[in-house]
């Protein structure tokens, strides 16, 4: 890895506030590197998940704490105009409830004290071609599936001797298969589950296959109940969520635990900490130029999301140290940047 020009590429995605290119950075600094070296850079090979976890381990050895929490969700960034590739192709977008063409990228957000970081990452390829029966219309799939690549990722968490106590997922990700692995790893789950999902609440029941769907239970809000999910052998907590929507309504979201020691306020607040990969997902749109890259190379176009995933993580050091959230960080730069352009126009029109 070229240390130097990791660190000049992903400074320059957090302090650029538009396109992103070789030819910028260039410029940006004065042609000491060239476009060239630049682009070389960004081709030489690919940059993994072990990568990353080798660029972050130092900051993590020094939050991690027994009872931290790994949280896994999916998103999509939309690229409307850039060439179809194995990468970047189209994906079902649950928020938008429709098919949308761009990058659909799996991370792995670590949190502990205050403090994310991402450790681990897959991008969702889709090599494989095939013709849709019903629409006639040439569609792709992956090798593996999301769930698939999560056990993957979580593994490698492991594996790697990160020190956490429980996993969060959505209700996408809510699958046995999950959670049997996570449990056979020692580490427990809180997950939404969908209204569907099938529950027993008792060993009779559970023995005589009666299960009832999990939203029809009369639940209050964070009140908890005992019970088997079908399919899945351990005892869980069954936890009610009631929430009150910016329209006004209400809505419901039921939550599964491992950890039978778990009130339902302690399963709310493990919850309630998902948001943070949802805040990571936002700030790597937003403050590390995501999608604000032209390259149309899978290589190049996979390695700017690393690049951006690691500028992300540098902007949650800054914050350690200012006690600035990654917008307020960006806004100060942007601030500094209108200053100097303005103090620039100023020169200009007295040489003139």
């Amino acid at each position: 890895m070229n240390q130097q020009h990791l660190e000049l590429y992903t400074d320059y995605l957090i302090t650029s506030f538009g396109q992103t290119t070789a030819t910028g950075l260039s410029a940006m600094l004065s042609g000491d590197i060239s476009h060239d070296a630049v682009t070389r850079f960004l081709s030489a090979r690919d940059y993994t998940a072990r990568d990353l976890w080798l660029a972050v381990k130092k900051t993590v050895r020094q939050i991690e704490t027994d009872d931290a929490v790994l949280i896994f969700d999916d998103t999509i960034q939309e690229k409307h105009w850039t060439d179809e590739n194995d990468i970047m192709c189209w994906h079902f977008d649950h928020c938008q409830g429709r098919m949308v063409r761009g990058l659909n990228l799996l991370n792995a957000l670590y949190h502990a004290q205050g403090i994310s970081v991402p450790v681990a990452f897959e991008i969702i390829r889709k090599p494989n071609h095939f013709c849709d029966i019903v629409t006639r219309q040439e569609k792709r799939s992956s090798d593996v599936t999301k769930n698939e690549l999560l056990q993957k990722m979580f593994n490698l968490c492991v594996n790697n001797q990160l020190k956490f106590r429980y996993v969060l997922m959505d209700s996408w990700f809510s699958a046995k298969e999950n959670f049997d692995l996570i449990r056979a790893r020692r580490k427990h789950f809180v997950a939404a589950l969908k209204d569907n999902r099938l529950v027993a609440l008792s060993a009779a029941d559970r023995q005589q296959g009666r299960f009832v769907r999990v939203d029809s239970l009369v639940l209050s809000d964070k009140q908890t109940v005992r019970g088997w999910l079908k399919g899945f052998d351990e005892e869980v907590l069954i936890v009610r969520r009631v929430f009150t929507n910016k329209d006004g309504s209400s809505g419901e979201l039921n939550l599964v635990c491992s950890d039978l020691t778990c009130d339902g306020e302690q399963v709310a607040q493990l919850h309630q900490k998902r948001w943070k990969v949802e805040e990571f997902h936002k700030s790597l749109k937003s403050n590390a130029g995501l999608a604000k890259s032209p390259t149309r190379r899978v290589r190049t176009q996979q390695n700017h999301v690393f690049m951006s995933m690691y500028a992300v993580f540098k902007l949650e050091c800054l914050k350690m140290t200012h006690k600035l959230n990654h917008f307020a960080l960006r806004s100060r730069l942007y601030i500094k940047a209108i200053k100097l352009a303005y103090d620039e126009l100023l020169e200009m029109r007295a040489a003139a």
